[in-house]
C-alpha cells in the first residue's frame, strides 16, 4: 500500500503513513512483575484485512496486527485484562474489536467508534458484546465525528448503559474542549496524557489545563503514550514527570496502556520498556495496584 504522508507530526507520529511493522516481533521481557489481574487499558487490533478490511475513508493505513499477536504479547508481559480501542483505520465497523474481545470471554472489553446518530438498538448490542465506551477524536490526523458540544450531548444516550466518553485530542485543544467536557453527563477518559509536548516542561499551559481536569472526579486519564509525549526517545525519561503528576492528581482515576501496536509513529516502541516504565511512574505497590488493577476494574466492569 502507498503511504500518503510520511512526515512526523507532533510527538513523533506519522500522518497517513504505513509503518514497516506494527510491533516488535519479540519485545524484551520486562523486569517489572505486574500484579495479578493487570490491565492494558489501551490497544488496537488491525486485521487480518482478508476478514476485517480497512475502512475506505481511513486517514492512515497500518500494518496488520491481529488479535493473536496481541494475546501473545500480553502473555509475555503478564497482562490478564485489556481494553481494545476501535481504530479509525477500521472506521465505524467495530467488528474487528468485537471479535478480539469475544475471544477472551470477558477478560477484554472494547471502546467503540460510533457516529452520533447510531441507533439505540446498536448501542445496546455493542454493550452486550462487551463495549464500555465511545471514543471521539479532536486531533489533526484523524477524522472527527462532530463538535465537542455534539459529543457531550451524545453522552446523555450513554448514561443508562454505564458507558463513558473517551476523548483523544491535541494538547493545545484542551483549552477549547474543557468547558464542554465539564458538562458531560457521563465520565470522561482523556487519552495519552493529553498528548503534551514534554520539551515544553511540566508548567506549560496545556498541561496545567489537563491537570485541572484530572483533579475533577468526573475525569479519568490514561498514562499511556509516553513514546508520543517524549522528545528524548526510549526509554522516554522526559515523559515520567508528566505521568507522575497526573497520578498524584488522580491516583484513583488513572489508567495505563501500551497503545500496541503503536500506529502512526516514526519508531516501534519496545513494550517491555513501556512496562518497566511503570516502576518509575508508580514506584510503590499500592500505586501499581490502583493503576493496573483496581482502577480498570471500577471503570470497565470486566465480566471476569
Amino acid at each position: 500500500m502507498t503511504s500518503i504522508d510520511n512526515r512526523p507530526d507532533k510527538g513523533g507520529s506519522l500522518r497517513g503513513a504505513q509503518p514497516a511493522r506494527s510491533g516488535l516481533a519479540t519485545p524484551s521481557g520486562p523486569a517489572l512483575a505486574l500484579p495479578q489481574g493487570a490491565c492494558d487499558a489501551h490497544v488496537h487490533v488491525f486485521g487480518p484485512t482478508s476478514r476485517f478490511p480497512f475502512a475506505p475513508e481511513r486517514r492512515f493505513t497500518p500494518s496488520e496486527a491481529p488479535k493473536e499477536e496481541l494475546f501473545a504479547l500480553h502473555a509475555r508481559m503478564g497482562i490478564e485484562r485489556c481494553v481494545v480501542v476501535q481504530s479509525g483505520a477500521h472506521g465505524y465497523d467495530n467488528s474487528v474489536t468485537e471479535d478480539a474481545i469475544a475471544a477472551k470471554q470477558g477478560a477484554y472489553v472494547g471502546i467503540a467508534l460510533v457516529r452520533l446518530d447510531i441507533p439505540d438498538a446498536e448501542l445496546r448490542r455493542l454493550d452486550r458484546a462487551g463495549f464500555r465506551g465511545a471514543r471521539f477524536h479532536f486531533i489533526g490526523h484523524l477524522a472527527r465525528a462532530g463538535s465537542i458540544e455534539d459529543v457531550v450531548a451524545f453522552g446523555k444516550r450513554l448514561t443508562d448503559l454505564g458507558w463513558h466518553l473517551q476523548i483523544h485530542f491535541d494538547s493545545a485543544r484542551v483549552h477549547e474542549i474543557a468547558p464542554a467536557l465539564r458538562r458531560s453527563p457521563v465520565p470522561v477518559v482523556l487519552d495519552h496524557m493529553g498528548r503534551v509536548d514534554a520539551s515544553r516542561g511540566i508548567d506549560q499551559p496545556d498541561f496545567r489545563a489537563l491537570r485541572e481536569l484530572a483533579r475533577d472526579t468526573r475525569f479519568w486519564v490514561k498514562l499511556s503514550g509516553a513514546e508520543r509525549v517524549s522528545r528524548q526517545g526510549t526509554p522516554y525519561p522526559d515523559a515520567v514527570p508528566f505521568a507522575r503528576a497526573l497520578l498524584e492528581d488522580a491516583g484513583d482515576r488513572v489508567l495505563w496502556g501500551t497503545d500496541w501496536p503503536h500506529p502512526n509513529l516514526d519508531h516501534i516502541p519496545d513494550d517491555g520498556v513501556l512496562v518497566d516504565l511503570i516502576a518509575k511512574i508508580a514506584p510503590n505497590q499500592a500505586q501499581q495496584q490502583a493503576l493496573l488493577v483496581d482502577n480498570p476494574l471500577r471503570l470497565y466492569r470486566f465480566a471476569r
